[in-house]
């Protein structure tokens, strides 16, 4: 991989790595060290078991200056809807990792740059590159402008996720059916909307929920749901 297209990664991280080659091995896929004839090469690996704890540890801290008040229990909750397959790649995804990953041929015909898991594991490799590089400071200041947005969403990602899933556990459990949600109106001018959406649950329960997003009023119909639920015993 040419120094021009790794500079381009690193424009994307907007860091600037004094040792390459760290940055160069937490792209290096196993798939790919495994096809190289070359017995000193190694794979991102050992990079991503670091990067995972170096991003739970930056994560951690700045939900607990974020959130002064929070009890351990609603800290952790916050992590894990930051910390998880689906965001990281996610985030990987906004970085362009795939088009710099090196893969096998196997991986590569397969659209291996493509998949979360991989695309998840890259990134925690390059945290942890970017730690090995520069230390504790610089790996920070990635990590928070990276994962910015979704630390300004996170307590609403966390009361969506909250008592969406809750009632999706609860129902499949015990009605085997999926809540259904659906949009019934929209009110007021297109900057200032207003939804309000119908949840069904089979036959058995319908509430309504509103909110300034779909998903805040899905989870206002969630959240009724729930508290009918228990009322009634079901």
């Amino acid at each position: 991989m040419s120094q021009e297209t790794l500079s381009s990664l690193e424009d994307n991280l907007c860091y600037r790595f004094k040792d390459i080659a760290l940055l160069r091995q937490a792209l290096q896929h196993r798939s790919y060290v495994n096809e190289q004839r070359d017995l000193a090469l190694k794979d991102n690996e050992r990079l991503e078991f670091l990067g995972d704890a170096v991003l739970e540890l930056v994560i951690s801290h700045i939900l607990m200056k974020q959130f002064p008040e929070s009890a351990e229990g609603e800290l952790t909750r916050m992590r894990a809807t930051i910390v998880n397959e689906s965001r990281l790649a996610a985030v990987a995804q906004r970085l362009n990792l795939g088009q710099y990953l090196l893969l096998g041929r196997g991986e590569a015909l397969a659209h291996g740059e493509k998949k979360k898991s991989i695309l998840a594991d890259t990134l925690e490799a390059v945290i942890a590159a970017v730690y090995m590089d520069g230390g504790l400071e610089p790996v920070f200041e990635v990590i928070k402008r990276q994962f910015s947005e979704l630390l300004s969403q996170v307590k609403e990602k966390l009361t969506e996720e909250d008592f969406k899933s809750q009632l999706q556990e609860l129902v499949q459990a015990r009605f085997k059916v999926v809540p259904h949600y659906e949009v019934v109106a929209e009110r007021g001018p297109d900057h200032n909307k207003t939804f309000e959406v119908c949840l069904k649950i089979g036959e058995f329960l319908t509430t309504h929920g509103t909110g300034k997003s779909k998903k805040t009023a899905e989870q206002a119909a969630a959240q009724l749901a729930l508290e009918k639920l228990k009322q009634e015993g079901k």
